[in-house]
């Protein structure tokens, strides 16, 4: 998909929104995927965000977070945290399907069918230009952030 037009799609987000895709064309759209609300990785990746967010607002740039997490956990979440984006649920993996992050992961163990960690950068027009997969998270979203400046 990197280098094409991502395909339309509409999930529901904080703040009693609905987030659709096409609704943010003319901005730059940072859309990061984690595996859960509030577990160490996942709020250390999401509290870097955070952190850049005006930089990455002055780069006519949107953030968002999503998991398969429900709303309800993603507003506790978002306001422990205070994160200034949004978050979208998708439980039935509409996105996660599209962007392919679904993936077997072994935890404690077992096999387990789970979000790998993954940004994806969308340009203004819509298309694909930049995605990590199996993201390590320190230092991530600065790493972010430089590739957006030089859109």
């Amino acid at each position: 998909m990197l280098n094409q037009v991502v395909p339309d799609f509409e999930l529901p987000a904080t703040s009693g929104k609905t987030f659709k895709l096409s609704d943010h064309l003319g901005k730059v759209l940072v859309i990061y995927f984690y595996p859960k609300d509030a577990t160490p990785g996942c709020t250390s990746e999401s509290q870097q965000f955070r952190d850049l967010h005006v930089d990455f607002t002055n780069a006519n740039t949107i953030i968002v977070g999503i998991s398969r997490d429900s709303i309800k956990s993603h507003e506790n979440f978002k306001a422990r945290f205070s994160l200034p984006f949004d978050l979208l649920s998708d439980g039935s993996e509409l996105a996660c399907n599209l962007f392919d992050v679904m993936k077997l992961k072994t935890m404690y163990g077992k096999q387990v069918r789970g979000i790998q960690r993954s940004t994806f950068v969308i340009d203004t027009t819509g298309k694909l230009v930049c995605e990590w997969r199996a993201v390590k998270v320190d230092g991530h979203a600065r790493e972010v952030l430089d590739f957006v400046n030089t859109l």
